[in-house]
């Protein structure tokens, strides 16, 4: 397998350890196509990609091959959300139902920002049996999550929203801001390869996935659980891949590359983007400020949400830094930030695996990375 891209020697171990998820990957997950991208207080250190675009094995992964990254981007998503705390358009503080009163409805008039973005307000998928048609008739899901009564006493307890968080932080934003979240990222941050809501031009560039072989281990399954996962209206379905691919999900389908979103993400170290400040110190300690921490609703892990990230406390998935944050996707992908060390990093791949957090083979990669720093 031949491996593109930069890798200084100080970290070629780095270097070995992506080879290997090729060979000998961990749970003999071994690996189609991939790319990791590392920076550094902001400045690229290392990016390697190897592998095929295609299942078929025709088709070379490039520097220009997009992935989707489903869950992933809900690290984007979440600092769309800061930007627009960094401009006082919205305060992490105030209830959502004062920007967006039809969302009062049904116990939630005093849920606020933080606790949205935190996975707090109990609304992890639909109380009622919807079709899958349903996500993409986006002011159809809206009305639904406004109406729903939540599943737990908002502000309890953390319960993952896998797909529900996309519409709800997407209107919060699209009101107080005007614009879309796709959109506004592509204004906000030009020149960057990430798609919410990829044109269908920009198809041909995507590569093909190999499907978990094994269901996700969820738990004990409750009602809540169902909702969010298992239910049949639980995800997107009934429509072909290029509409879904063209529609803005923020939190499940954004498609880009491994070195953009190590390049956005490293706006959590500093606040900066490529020299450029994008939130301040008050904006981004509020951002990164872990909101609660326990047993999950709806994950089978006890663990702290900061206004959209995954905190590593407890978790040791981004690193060996308690106040690493970042995301997991569906597969495997993650992209994550520490700002004790000053690096951003992303992993991508087309072979998924069942793992909800912390796949072995970026486990592999990121434990490199530490060791060789």
């Amino acid at each position: 397998m031949e491996i593109q891209g930069v890798c200084p020697p100080k970290l070629a171990p780095v270097k070995a350890a992506f080879a290997a998820n090729f060979t000998d990957a961990p749970e003999g997950l071994n690996e189609l196509a991939a790319r990791f991208s590392v920076r550094i207080d902001g400045e690229p250190v290392l990016d390697l990609w190897a592998g095929h675009a295609d299942t078929a094995k025709t088709q070379p992964f490039t520097e220009h091959t997009l992935v989707p990254v489903f869950s992933t981007g809900k690290a984007v998503m979440s600092l769309l959300i800061a930007t627009a705390v960094e401009r006082s358009l919205l305060d992490y503080d105030t209830p959502v139902a004062a920007y967006w009163p039809a969302f009062g409805q049904a116990g939630k008039d005093r849920l606020t920002v933080g606790q949205l973005m935190s996975h707090q307000s109990g609304l992890p998928g639909f109380s009622d049996g919807v079709e899958p048609t349903i996500w993409f008739d986006r002011q159809a899901v809206l009305d639904a999550l406004a109406a729903q009564a939540p599943m737990w006493p908002p502000g309890t307890a953390s319960g993952y929203h896998p797909i529900t968080i996309g519409y709800l932080a997407g209107e919060l934003f699209r009101i107080v801001d005007g614009r879309t979240m796709g959109t506004a990222l592509r204004q906000d941050f030009p020149g960057l390869d990430l798609w919410i809501g990829l044109p269908e031009a920009e198809h041909g560039r995507v590569a093909q996935l190999r499907k978990p072989s094994a269901a996700p281990d969820l738990g004990v399954i409750d009602p809540i659980k169902k909702a969010a996962f298992l239910d049949r209206g639980s995800a997107p379905g009934g429509r072909g891949s290029t509409e879904w691919r063209m529609m803005e999900i923020p939190s499940a389908n954004l498609h880009g590359t491994a070195l953009d979103l190590a390049r956005i993400l490293a706006v959590l170290t500093d606040g900066t983007f490529e020299g450029r400040r994008v939130l301040s110190e008050a904006a981004l300690d509020a951002a990164r400020r872990e909101r609660i921490h326990g047993q999950d609703r709806v994950l089978p892990f006890v663990m702290g949400w900061t206004a959209g990230w995954t905190m590593n406390r407890g978790l040791d998935i981004f690193g060996p830094n308690d106040g690493a944050l970042g995301h997991c996707g569906w597969g495997g992908s993650c992209a994550f930030a520490d700002p004790t060390t000053g690096v951003s990093a992303a992993y991508v791949m087309t072979r998924q695996s069942p793992h909800l957090i912390g796949d072995p083979r970026a486990q592999r990669l990121i434990d490199a990375l530490y060791a060789a720093l």
